[in-house]
C-alpha cells in the first residue's frame, strides 16, 4: 500500500478512535502522525499542502468573525501585548537558569536564544483555539471574541518578527495590498448576489487563496495574513456568517493535514523530551497570568478563566521560529523539542477544557466585582422587566417584535448577536441588547424575571435548539415559541421543550393567500 493511502487510513482510524474515547478527533489525527513517523512512513506532500490550505482557510474564517474595534480594546491590545512580554520573560528566565546546569541543549543557553524561545512560546495556537471554540459554540461569546482578538494581535506580531528576521522590509510593491480596501466593495456586491449555496464555499476558498494569500505573498508579506485581512474586510457583511459556515467542512478536512504534520515531527530522545515537558509545565503559570490580566482589565472571573483556558497551549509558530532562526541561536535539535511541547500542550488542552474548578479555585485571587465595575459586555443582562423577549432580530425577529409590541401591547426586548445590527435597530427606536443566545456565558448573566414569552427567531435551526436548551436549563418555565424552515425542525423543537412554533413557509403561504384576496377587484 502506498504512503498516501496509509496516511489517509491512519488519520481516519485515529479520528474514529479518539471519538470512541470521547476525545476530540484532532487528538486522534495528532496521534496518527506520531505513529506514522514511528513506523517510518514518509510524510507525503499532500499532508503539508493540506496543512497550509487548512491554516489559510482557518485564518480567513477567523477574519470573518473579527470586529476591528475589538482589537483596540484594553482586554485585547493591552492584555495581549503585556502577556506576550511576561511569557517571553518567564520562559527566558527558566531557560537561562537551566543553562547553568550545563544539561543537554539548554546547557550554557545564550540569553538571545532564551528570549527567542520565550517569544515563540508566548503565542497560542490559532488553529487549536478556534477549533476548541467552535466545538463549544463559544466563538461569539465575550471570551471567544477576546481570545480571537488576542490571537489576531499575536499573528500580527508574528508577521513583524518574520519580516525582521529576513533582514529586510517589504518593498514599495507591498502598498498594492491597499487596493483591497476599494476592492472589498466589489467583493461585498458579489457576496450580495451569491444566491446559490453551492457557490459559497468556492467563493470563500478563492477569496482566501487569491486576493488573500497570493497577493500578500507576491508583495513580500505573509500569505496567511492576507487571508485574515480579506476575512476582516468582509466581517461586517450580513452574509459573512453564512460564508463562514459554508467553509466548515472544507476547512476541517484540510486541517487534518495540519495535525498530522505536527505528529510527523516525531518524539525526541529522553533529555530533549524532559526539556519539552518542562516547557509544558510553564503553561499553567502562563494561563494564570493571562486570566489575572483579563480580570484586571474588567472581565468577570469566569470569562477571564474561560479565555485563558482556551489559550493554554503553545502555537505552531514556535516551529516556524525554530526553522527561520539562525543556527547559531537556535539549533535544529530545538525543532523536535518545540514540536513535542506543542503536541503535549494540545493533548492537555483537549482533556482540560472544563474550567469550572479553576473558576472556583481562583476566587480569592480574582474576587467578584460589583456589576458597575465590570466590562460593559460582561455585566448581567436584565430582561426580566419585559413581558416578551425575541432572540434573533433579523427580518423574522423584527417583524415578531413589532407585532408583539404594536398589536398585542406587550413590553418587548430583542437580543441580537451582531453589534452593527443591534446598533441600527436601537437607532430605529427598538429596545435591543447585544448578546449571543447560543453562548452558555450569556445564560450565566441573563435574568429573565417576569418574562412570559420567548420567541426563538434565529435563522439556523441548530442555534434555536441550542438557545432553547440553555433557556430551559436555566430554569425558565414560560412559553417558548420557535420559527423553523422544515416540519421536522419544528417537531424537533417541540420535543426539546418549545410550546409552539411556526413553519416559516406555511406562514408565508397563508400571508400570500390573504394578500391575494385583498387585492381582488372590489375586495
Amino acid at each position: 500500500m502506498d504512503p498516501t493511502s496509509i496516511t489517509l487510513l491512519a488519520a481516519l482510524a485515529g479520528g474514529l478512535t479518539a471519538t470512541a474515547l470521547r476525545l476530540p478527533p484532532l487528538l486522534g489525527f495528532l496521534a496518527a502522525g506520531f505513529v506514522l513517523h514511528g513506523l517510518g512512513v514518509p510524510e507525503v506532500p499532500v499532508v503539508s499542502l493540506a496543512a497550509d490550505l487548512g491554516v489559510t482557510l482557518l485564518l480567513f474564517s477567523v477574519g470573518l468573525k473579527v470586529n476591528v474595534r475589538t482589537l483596540v480594546r484594553r482586554e485585547v491590545l493591552g492584555v495581549g501585548a503585556l502577556h506576550m512580554v511576561l511569557t517571553t520573560a518567564l520562559v527566558a528566565l527558566v531557560l537561562v537558569a537551566l543553562g547553568l546546569t550545563g544539561w543537554a541543549i539548554v546547557g550554557g543557553t545564550d540569553w538571545r536564544t532564551a528570549i527567542l524561545v520565550g517569544f515563540s512560546l508566548s503565542f497560542a495556537s490559532t488553529v487549536f483555539v478556534v477549533k476548541v471554540l467552535e466545538e463549544q459554540s463559544g466563538s461569539r461569546s465575550l471570551a471567544g471574541r477576546t481570545a480571537i482578538g488576542i490571537l489576531v494581535l499575536q499573528d500580527l506580531a508574528a508577521v513583524v518578527f518574520l519580516t525582521a528576521s529576513h533582514g529586510s522590509l517589504p518593498g514599495p510593491e507591498a502598498l498594492l495590498v491597499l487596493l483591497l480596501l476599494p476592492g472589498s466593495l466589489v467583493l461585498r456586491r458579489v457576496l450580495d448576489r451569491l444566491g446559490h449555496a453551492e457557490l459559497r464555499p468556492l467563493f470563500g476558498v478563492v477569496l482566501a487563496l487569491v486576493p488573500g494569500y497570493a497577493l500578500f505573498d507576491a508583495v513580500g508579506l505573509k500569505g496567511d495574513l492576507g487571508a485574515l485581512a480579506i476575512g476582516m474586510l468582509l466581517a461586517s457583511h450580513p452574509g459573512s456568517e453564512a460564508l463562514s459556515k459554508s467553509l466548515l467542512s472544507v476547512k476541517d478536512l484540510f486541517l487534518v493535514g495540519f495535525f498530522l504534520s505536527i505528529g510527523f515531527t516525531g518524539i525526541p530522545d529522553l533529555p530533549h523530551l524532559l526539556i519539552a515537558l518542562g516547557l509544558v509545565a510553564l503553561i499553567p503559570l502562563r494561563g494564570l497570568a493571562l486570566a489575572w490580566l483579563l480580570w484586571w482589565a474588567g472581565l468577570r472571573r469566569r470569562t477571564s478563566v474561560v479565555t485563558a483556558t482556551a489559550m493554554a497551549n503553545y502555537s505552531e509558530f514556535a516551529l516556524i521560529v525554530a526553522v527561520a532562526a539562525p543556527a547559531s541561536l537556535l539549533g535544529p535539535e530545538w525543532v523536535g523539542v518545540l514540536a513535542t511541547a506543542i503536541a503535549v500542550s494540545f493533548v492537555l488542552g483537549t482533556v482540560t477544557r472544563h474550567p469550572e474548578w479553576v473558576v472556583r479555585v481562583t476566587s480569592r485571587l480574582m474576587p467578584d466585582r460589583p456589576s458597575e465595575r465590570l466590562h460593559p459586555d460582561d455585566r448581567p443582562v436584565d430582561v426580566g422587566h419585559h413581558q416578551a423577549v425575541v432572540l434573533g432580530m433579523g427580518r423574522v425577529g423584527r417583524s415578531a417584535y413589532e407585532r408583539l409590541a404594536g398589536e398585542h401591547g406587550l413590553s418587548v426586548v430583542g437580543v441580537e448577536n451582531s453589534v452593527e445590527r443591534a446598533e441600527k435597530l436601537r437607532a430605529d427606536g427598538l429596545d435591543v441588547v447585544e448578546g449571543d443566545a447560543t453562548d452558555p456565558e450569556f445564560w450565566d448573566r441573563v435574568r429573565t424575571g417576569d418574562v412570559a414569552v420567548v420567541l426563538l427567531a434565529m435563522p439556523f435551526h441548530g442555534n434555536n435548539i441550542e438557545a432553547l436548551s440553555h433557556l430551559r436549563g436555566s430554569g425558565y418555565e414560560g412559553t417558548v415559541a420557535v420559527v423553523a424552515q422544515q416540519d421536522s425542525d419544528l417537531e424537533h423543537a417541540r420535543r426539546a421543550g418549545a410550546a409552539t412554533g411556526l413553519q416559516l413557509y406555511d406562514g408565508a403561504g397563508a400571508e400570500l393567500a390573504d394578500r391575494a384576496v385583498r387585492a381582488l377587484p372590489g375586495a
